[in-house]
C-alpha cells in the first residue's frame, strides 16, 4: 500500500514539472550593422536599446552571461555573452558585438 502511494505521489509530481526549456532554430549572425537574425529575417543594429535586445537574445538563444567591464571604453556600462557571441551596450544602445575573432562597433578587450 505504501508503495502505491509513493508512486501515485511521484506520478503527481512529475505532472507538474514543466518541461526543459527547448532553444529555438533561430540563428544569430553579427555583420557590420549589428544582428542578423534568421530564418525569421529580422535585424537587430546597433543603436537598439538593451531593454529589448537582451530579452530577445535571452529567449532565443539562452541565459546570458555578465562579463567584467576591465579596460572597455567609456560609456560602456555591460559587457553580455551568449556561447561565443559578446555584446556590448551602452545605458541606451547596443553599440558592439564579438563573435570569435571578429568584431564590430564598440567593443572591450579579451577577457580571461
Amino acid at each position: 500500500m505504501r508503495l502505491l502511494a509513493l508512486l501515485a505521489v511521484l506520478a503527481g509530481l512529475t505532472a507538474c514539472m514543466s518541461p526543459a526549456p527547448t532553444r529555438s532554430s533561430v540563428v544569430i549572425r553579427p555583420d557590420a550593422a549589428g544582428l542578423q537574425v534568421d530564418p525569421v529575417n529580422k535585424r537587430i543594429d546597433f543603436g537598439r536599446s538593451p531593454k529589448g535586445v537582451v530579452p530577445a537574445l535571452d529567449r532565443e538563444v539562452g541565459r546570458h552571461k555578465a562579463l567584467p567591464l576591465d579596460g572597455c571604453p567609456a560609456g560602456v556600462v555591460q559587457q553580455l555573452q551568449w556561447d561565443d557571441l559578446v555584446l556590448t551596450f551602452t545605458r541606451e544602445r547596443f553599440v558592439g558585438w564579438k563573435d570569435g575573432g571578429a568584431s564590430s562597433g564598440t567593443t572591450c578587450p579579451a577577457t580571461g
